[in-house]
């Protein structure tokens, strides 16, 4: 998936600021897809070159008019065809299983400092989900947009609570001392 169908996602809802887009991304979007409020509007800049979006200068006082961005029906049909494309897995990069990876040549209270960091991390993510999540259950209609941006949600908080199970196990494990053999027992 690239920015740019993030982007277009967003724009077939309403038209947005650049600004508006990022807070969009924070709001709605971070639990799968993160980009920086200067990536977004380097990727505007981009689309719109391609025919994807077109924008309109809305005038403001005591600051720079603001562009607000639609989709086209050229970007319309790039969604589309992106859509119909078949999806794949994301290659994982993450760092934190090669420092356990290399839990055996560092010392033990490293490592378990590490997973804790990371666990509280996620930890915190999770709360933030749920907070969402407790504004969802609080709607009494819930628009197809919305029941759509919900399940987004719930894998978001699905993904953070299974780093959080893994940290723990982890943690668990070095903290016992458990070798393999133990650890495939307790499974």
């Amino acid at each position: 998936m690239t920015l740019s169908h993030t982007i277009l996602t967003v724009l077939s809802e309403a038209p947005h600021s650049g600004y508006d887009l990022s807070k969009r991304f924070e709001e709605s979007v971070s639990c799968f897809w993160k980009a920086s409020q200067q990536q977004i509007y380097r990727e505007l800049s981009k689309i719109e070159t391609q025919g994807w979006v077109t924008h309109e200068l809305v005038p403001q006082q005591g600051k720079p008019d603001k562009k607000v961005y639609q989709i086209t029906e050229m970007g319309k049909q790039e969604l589309l065809d992106w859509y119909a494309e078949p999806s794949t897995p994301t290659p994982i990069r993450e760092d934190l299983l090669v420092k356990v990876l290399a839990g055996p040549y560092v010392p033990r209270p490293l490592l378990i400092q590490q997973v804790k960091a990371r666990q509280a991390l996620h930890q915190q993510q999770l709360e933030r989900y749920l907070e969402k999540e407790a504004c969802f259950q609080q709607l009494e209609t819930v628009e197809p947009a919305m029941q759509f941006r919900y399940l987004t949600l719930r894998r978001g908080i699905r993904y953070e609570q299974e780093w959080i199970d893994w940290c723990q196990e982890v943690i668990d494990t070095l903290q016992s001392d458990i070798n393999l053999s133990g650890l495939l027992k307790r499974r």
